[in-house]
């Protein structure tokens, strides 16, 4: 296992792919393809922009945009720079990115200009004139306008050009792998955003892990739809491609036409993706039209995965390996996966065994029976940055994750999930958090109380639906408050029914009892 011990660093890895894999395609951006060497060049090139700006290890560096080659090596180069990376919600509105910004005290953002329509820099400087800690943020937008008081990632590259290569190698030398590499910000039962810490060492070996599991190899041509901000784009995606010299080809937004287009011209051979994805590809009209006989690996997870998706994906395409995992971001986005050989009933009903180097149990009653999932090992986070009562909470003395989540261990070690002890759901492949929803509807001048919960969709798989009680006399309708939601939050968060209640069932000790709201009709 090479992982934490060869390459030390996740820019020791960088170094390592850009000579080991140098000829090899690394990036594929529509016309532009370039190298590993070339890769390389760039991040070296990111990392001494760092250095001139004033970066030191251990600073935080955020960044808000969509999967492109300027992403790779944007975070690369800060990564490599000794920096932590904080990776920024694509769907995000200012005011959630600018309370991660915050809480992070991140000192440099790389920002998107537009994207789906949303111009990210005019959104960004509404929060910050809204006020909120972010005098002294540095923003480089990626892209090639940027308002008077930002700097545009070409500035920014420029003014490194005087940093010497030399300069930028003892940097990348002296990261070690023990030192935070990340903090990816998810949310619990409070609502309150707490960035897991990982390192580079616990980066580098879990990822080489997933390779190694996955059979991911040198030539094959991965399309990373995954968004990057999340553990799933960013690991299994980027770092897992520089271990084995693979070529990436991000997507930044899921579109399946787009989708089928790559797989066919780019002879796409590795697809990770939710289940959702996997799903409109194989029903869409056009599949026939495009040559998808490339594609030999598909790995999927995040919600319950069908049997007969399984079975499609192995006898219409012809997919050789399909494998389903489960992970989260405080245990490096790993924890368990099945490996290549299980039979599809397994791949379909369970979300594998533990991975090498970890241990899984349930906090059960008897063997077999439903309990909390604990995880320990060294893919377990660090701790939640600058929160030692949420980690203390999370984290037993003697090392267990405590990770929320219900599951069931079968006799074979592979683990079932089967529900969420914080009330999480998933929207699309997106998790949400119903405390953190709570709180922004609670922000409506006419709504008194708010419960949200996850509910079936034939589409999506979970969507939200909030039960609301209105102000005395208030003439909110549900189509006002969805509305609403859309405009203050990530469209993946806004409920999509309402139902109005004269009250919200509690118990005694005042705790909405959301048991008793599930499998109400929606109204209003």
């Amino acid at each position: 296992m090479r992982g934490d011990t060869e390459w030390g660093s996740i820019p020791g890895l960088v170094r390592y792919a850009s000579e080991r894999y140098a000829d090899a395609e690394a990036v594929v951006e529509g016309r532009t393809r370039i190298t590993y060497a070339e890769l390389g060049a760039r991040v070296e090139r990111s990392t001494a922009a760092c250095m001139a700006d004033g970066v030191r290890p251990g600073d935080r560096v955020a960044i808000w945009a969509p999967n492109t080659l300027d992403w790779i090596v944007a975070a690369l180069g800060a990564v490599s720079a000794g920096a932590v990376l904080v990776p920024l919600n694509t769907r995000f509105k200012g005011a959630e990115a600018s309370d991660v910004l915050r809480r992070s005290g991140a000192r440099t953002l790389f920002v998107t200009g537009t994207f789906l329509g949303t111009s990210y820099v005019a959104s960004l400087r509404r929060a910050m004139a809204a006020g909120g800690g972010l005098d002294a943020l540095r923003v480089v937008v990626l892209a090639d306008d940027a308002p008077a008081d930002f700097r545009t990632w070409k500035d920014f590259l420029a003014e490194g050009e005087g940093v010497g290569q030399a300069r930028v190698r003892r940097r990348w030398e002296s990261v070690a792998g023990e030192w935070p590499s990340d903090l990816v910000y998810t949310s619990g039962t409070t609502g309150r955003p707490k960035g897991a810490v990982i390192t580079h060492a616990q980066t580098l070996r879990a990822y080489e892990v997933w390779s190694d599991l996955a059979g991911l190899g040198t030539g094959d041509r991965y399309l990373i739809v995954n968004p990057f901000f999340h553990t799933f784009g960013y690991k299994a995606g980027v770092i897992a491609c520089l271990t084995r010299g693979a070529t990436m080809i991000p997507q930044p937004v899921f579109n399946v036409d787009t989708v089928l287009a790559n797989l066919a011209a780019e002879r796409v051979s590795v697809l990770p993706g939710p289940p959702t994805l996997l799903q409109s590809l194989l029903d869409h009209p056009a599949r026939g039209a495009h040559d998808l006989s490339a594609l030999r690996l598909v790995v999927t997870g995040a919600a319950v995965v069908p049997l007969r998706l399984v079975e499609r994906l192995r006898d219409e395409l012809r997919v050789a390996t399909v494998l389903t995992a489960y992970g989260l971001s405080e245990a490096s986005g790993i924890v368990t996966m099945c490996r290549r050989g299980d039979d599809p009933a397994v791949i379909a009903a369970t979300s594998g065994r533990a991975i090498p180097g970890t241990e899984v149990r349930v906090d059960a009653p008897a063997p077999g029976e439903p309990g909390e999932v604990l995880v320990r090992g060294f893919n377990v986070m660090r701790g939640y940055w600058q929160d030692a009562a949420a980690t203390a909470g999370t984290l037993t003395p003697d090392g267990w994750l405590r990770t929320g989540d219900v599951g069931v261990l079968d006799a074979a070690g592979n683990l079932r999930v089967t529900d969420r002890i914080k009330d999480m759901f998933i929207v699309g492949g997106f998790n949400a958090y119903p405390a953190e929803i709570e709180q922004l509807l609670g922000l409506h001048p006419d709504v008194a109380d708010v419960a949200v919960v996850g509910v079936p969709d034939a589409r999506l798989g979970e969507v939200g639906r909030a039960y609301v009680v209105r102000r005395a006399g208030a003439p909110l309708t549900g189509e006002d408050l969805m509305a609403w939601a859309r405009r203050e939050m990530a469209n993946y968060k806004v409920p999509r029914s309402v139902e109005f209640v004269a009250e919200l069932p509690r118990n005694a000790s005042g705790k909405v009892v959301k048991g008793g709201l599930r499998g109400t009709p929606a109204t209003g």
